[in-house]
């Protein structure tokens, strides 16, 4: 649909091609959630458009006409409407994808900037109350899966496709194969002590109930019924652990927590990108970055003792 289709005002354009576009997202591979937002978006700034003077040309034709409008709503969403970042930026894609359909090129208009944060981690309060749940937990496996993706920084996927010549444990020392992780890439990482205890406890209850070469599996972490498990299944019940406990977290909070811990704990950013299974360095460095709780202590510190 091109801006040339339709003739008439500012204002029966702006309400033509709202409808248009309405039928229009019906079409599109999005999520009800993303054609739900992308229209209230794009409906918001056809009403902002009727409510002021067109002082620059029409913006459903022209390209300076239509910048200035989204810079303006910009604006108007920032001020009047109290969005944050993450909500303008919503509707600024909306109103990409809304020209587009219109047949103009993207509003020249530039992103609010997100504020960085570190990943999400449990803090050390959290973690030795989780350590604390899952010592009482009945089940070894669930035990060692946690431990290990707290204590390794594994990804749920790497961690599933362990097989029991993957795990390698010793007295002293021990490590987890990790023989194709994200990119198809090799690592070993090595297990502290607490993580070899609850891996051989878990290895010890497989050996006396599964029979490994049941079946072909030789999977290390195995379902009730003898099989591997899937990652959608063990997330869920790391959830259910998470509620248990009372502390929001998921498998991948684990990974994150492991490598906060690691970056904070002052040991070098390659090492850890290493243990990480990070192709990139920069993607290591995201744990440095400060969390709320930082910002609020850093302030904090400012008050003066009068």
């Amino acid at each position: 649909m091109t801006a040339s289709n339709n003739k008439g005002s500012d204002h029966d354009q702006g309400g033509l091609y709202l409808a248009a576009y309405a039928q229009f997202l019906n079409t599109q591979p999005l999520s009800v959630h993303t054609r739900r937002a992308y229209l209230s978006r794009t409906r918001l700034f056809c009403t902002f458009l009727r409510s002021r003077p067109v002082s620059y040309g029409d913006p459903f034709a022209s390209d300076f006409a239509r910048d200035y409008a989204v810079r303006d709503f910009k604006t108007y969403l920032k001020t009047s409407r109290t969005a944050r970042p993450a909500s303008v930026n919503l509707s600024l894609a909306a109103l990409d994808h809304f020209y587009a359909f219109i047949g103009l090129a993207k509003p020249q208009v530039s992103r609010e900037e997100l504020i960085q944060a570190a990943p999400q981690a449990l803090s050390p309060d959290e973690q030795k109350h989780l350590l604390r749940i899952l010592q009482t937990t009945a089940s070894a496996r669930d035990r060692a899966i946690a431990t290990l993706l707290l204590y390794t920084g594994l990804r749920i996927g790497e961690c599933l496709a362990l097989n029991l010549e993957d795990v390698v444990i010793a007295e002293r020392k021990g490590r987890v194969i990790v023989r194709s992780g994200k990119g198809n890439s090799y690592r070993e990482v090595p297990l502290n002590s607490q993580t070899r205890q609850v891996l051989a406890d878990w290895k010890d209850y497989r050996t006396g109930h599964f029979n490994s070469n049941d079946n072909g599996v030789m999977a290390f972490f195995l379902s009730r019924q003898g099989k591997r498990l899937t990652p959608r299944a063990t997330d869920l019940r790391l959830r259910q652990l998470a509620s248990k406990a009372g502390l929001p977290f998921s498998a991948h909070t684990l990974r994150h927590t492991c490598l906060t811990n690691l970056v904070r704990g002052g040991h070098d950013l390659v090492l850890v990108a290493e243990i990480a299974g990070h192709k990139r360095l920069e993607t290591t460095r995201r744990y440095t970055l400060p969390t709320p709780e930082d910002r609020e202590s850093a302030m904090q510190s400012l008050e003066v003792d009068y």
